[in-house]
Formats: C-alpha cells, sequence, structure tokens
C-alpha cells in the first residue's frame, strides 16, 4: 500500500501566510509555509520583500521605503516591480501615508455610506430625500433605521 503525501497548499493558501504576521501563524502552518518557501527560492525572496514592506507599514518609517524600491528593483520578481512602480508614481503621497498616524479612514467610511444610499435609492427621489435620508443616518451615528445593530 503507498502512502500519498498531502496535496501542496493552493496559491491563495501560501498568498495568505505570506500577508499574516509571523506570529499569527499556527505551528502546522508555519511549517507547511517554510516548506514552500525551502522549494521555491523566487517565494522566498518575495517573502523578504513583502516582510519589509509590512514592517515599514507597521513602524510608520515611510523614509526607508526609497531602500526598500531599490532593493526590489535588484531582485528578479516582475509583478513586485510593478507594485513599486506604482509606488513611484505618486511618491510624495505614498511616503507621507507611511509616516504620518492620519489618514482618511472615517471620511472614506462616511463616503462609501453615502454611496450606498445612493444606490439603494437610485430612481426612485432626487436630491432632497438623499439629503435628508444622509442626514439622518449622520445624526443617528451612521445607521439608517434606528433598530438597526
Amino acid at each position: 500500500m503507498r502512502v500519498v503525501p498531502p496535496a501542496p497548499p493552493g496559491v491563495r493558501r501560501v498568498a495568505g501566510w505570506m500577508m499574516r504576521h509571523p506570529e499569527r501563524l499556527g505551528d502546522e502552518e508555519r511549517e507547511r509555509f517554510a516548506v514552500v518557501l525551502a522549494h521555491c527560492p523566487e517565494l522566498k525572496a518575495l517573502h523578504a520583500h513583502v516582510r519589509g514592506f509590512a514592517e515599514i507599514l507597521q513602524s510608520r518609517s515611510g523614509q526607508h521605503l526609497k531602500d526598500w524600491v531599490a532593493a526590489t528593483r535588484t531582485a528578479d520578481l516582475p509583478r513586485l516591480h510593478a507594485f513599486a512602480t506604482g509606488l513611484e508614481k505618486d511618491w510624495d503621497a505614498v511616503v507621507q501615508g507611511l509616516s504620518t498616524r492620519w489618514n482618511s479612514g472615517p471620511v472614506e467610511g462616511r463616503v462609501n455610506h453615502i454611496k450606498m444610499i445612493k444606490r439603494q435609492m437610485f430612481g426612485r427621489a432626487k436630491l432632497p430625500l438623499l439629503r435628508k435620508r444622509v442626514l439622518l443616518t449622520a445624526a443617528q451615528g451612521g445607521h439608517p433605521h434606528p433598530l438597526c445593530p
């Protein structure tokens, strides 16, 4: 009787392991991820760059981004080059976003909420009713109905 080894992990699973902080991986996941990285040098290099970028994000040290981009340029990872090129298109904003505690999260949340209300009302009402609903939900803490959690 022949023993069949387990199937290799899928792309999504490996990407999930790569994107999570190493301390948040379980023991079995950590072992399986180490095996995958040992079998693929390109993936191991990509993981090192992803962890480097995550460290810049977590420590809000945007001043190190230039070094990170330079290091990615030396690697033979075309998708990572494309990501770095995208960062360079709006360099000042990216560095500022990676260096300060300020963010536009609350504003974006409100804008998305207004868009949701607008989609719900599409073709049914005009601006005065939209305005009333937006103001009502803002006064109620963002929920369109007082019984909503």
